[in-house]
């Protein structure tokens, strides 16, 4: 009888540190405790653990809350199965060099290997641009490429495009990062919470204005290539071409004005969007905090978030990608030459539907490709709250040091 009441009796905290494995009441049996023993050493995964209150959402979404395990701690990272492992390059301390370095390479591989990837598409546009009597429509230009060029015409201009892009990016996110930092710093910490979109914006522009500097000459080649069949194979002779028949200036950046154009109002709207789609996500529609989430759905939020940006961005900068495509094709053509070959009409609207597809789905593949190597290395991804000030840091550190 008192074995049996002994088992019976309810379980008693056991003053063990709360991370160890729960224990479990067993019968006062010593062949009994031999054989749980001899379980827990064949198979030390096989633990239990805690009943704890479920969440709303599934468990792959998001981390629980420390509240939702009932006050106790979860188990070590050491004993769960499938435990992250420590960032490839060791910890990056937020918005020092490395960082912002980091960025850079980021934004590299974001623009280089998407911008290759839709070389078709881009291929096309071009010359419904450049050619309306030849290429009527989006199917038709497809129809006309393949039959006088082959499938080797729908990549011509892929080496510039990807190296030039590559540039761009490295500037463009690397760049974002610095100046939304110093940005916020001059604005101080209330001001920078207040007026964040604005920093957003003066940001992406002032990152852009370097990063275009860098694309200019590749777009130059790019056009060329891939409206001109036979004026150059690709980037190794079309390059040294442009140069002996038209200079470094008149060639290669003569482009640069409406280049800005496009870009600097596609790069504002980019990052901004992005950013406040990004904080309204979290905010409204997942009922988790940011960092509680999984990478997974941070990331595929991150893809959503961008490709959203990405119809908006194609629609401000769509008049300024008609007068370069235009200006990069004719020798001496000027913008008033484009307006009036174009029309005020067709410089609004002419290819527009094949750069929103295009542009839309290019910028959330950016962001995704962007965040996914920040969180390779074990940064988090970009938005959900504007950039802490040095100010605040400074306290946030005085505060940790103190406690």
């Amino acid at each position: 009888m008192a074995a049996a009441r002994a088992g019976s009796r309810p379980l008693q905290p056991t003053g063990r540190d709360p991370r160890a494995i729960c224990e479990i009441a067993a019968p006062a049996s010593s062949s009994a405790q031999a054989s749980n023993a001899d379980v827990t050493r064949h198979h030390p995964l096989m633990v239990m653990v805690p009943r704890q209150q479920q969440p709303l959402l599934p468990s792959f979404l998001f981390a629980p809350p420390s509240g939702a395990t009932g006050g106790r701690e979860a188990p070590p990272a050491a004993v769960v199965a499938g435990a992250p492992s420590e960032p490839p390059f060791g910890k990056i301390e937020m918005f020092s060099p490395v960082y912002y370095a980091a960025g850079a390479v980021g934004g590299a591989a974001a623009c280089g290997f998407t911008h290759a990837a839709v070389t078709p598409l881009d291929v096309i546009k071009c010359n419904i641009q450049i050619d309306p009597a030849k290429y009527k429509s989006t199917s038709s230009a497809f129809g006309v490429v393949m039959r006088e060029q082959g499938l080797r015409g729908f990549y011509r201009g892929w080496a510039p495009t990807f190296l030039g892009y590559s540039a761009q990016g490295a500037f463009k996110y690397g760049l974002y990062e610095v100046f939304k930092k110093k940005y916020s710093d001059l604005a101080g910490p209330e001001y920078a919470a207040k007026y964040k979109t604005l920093i957003y914006l003066t940001g992406s522009a002032t990152a852009e204005v370097f990063a275009d500097i860098a694309l200019c000459p590749m777009e130059a080649v790019k056009v060329r290539v891939q409206t001109q069949p036979g004026y150059a194979r690709g980037l190794r002779d079309g390059f040294p071409k442009i140069v002996r028949s038209e200079g470094y200036a008149g060639g290669l950046f003569r482009g640069l004005v409406p280049l800005w154009g496009r870009q600097i109002p596609y790069t504002m709207m980019k990052f901004a969007t992005y950013e406040n789609i990004v904080e309204m996500t979290y905010k409204h529609l997942i009922p988790t905090p940011k960092d509680q989430c999984s990478k997974p759905l941070q990331l595929g939020v991150s893809f959503g978030s961008g490709y959203v940006a990405g119809v908006f961005c194609a629609a401000v900068s769509h008049p300024a990608d008609n007068l370069v495509s235009f200006l990069n094709n004719a020798k001496g053509a000027t913008v008033g030459d484009a307006v009036k070959n174009l029309g005020l009409v067709g410089l609004f609207t002419r290819g527009l539907p094949l750069r929103i597809l295009m542009i839309g789905t290019l910028t959330g593949a950016q962001w995704m490709i962007y965040d996914s190597f920040k969180v390779m290395i074990g940064l988090p991804t970009t938005g959900g709250a504007p950039a802490p000030t040095t100010v605040q840091m400074e306290g946030q550190a005085e505060l940790k040091a103190s406690a």
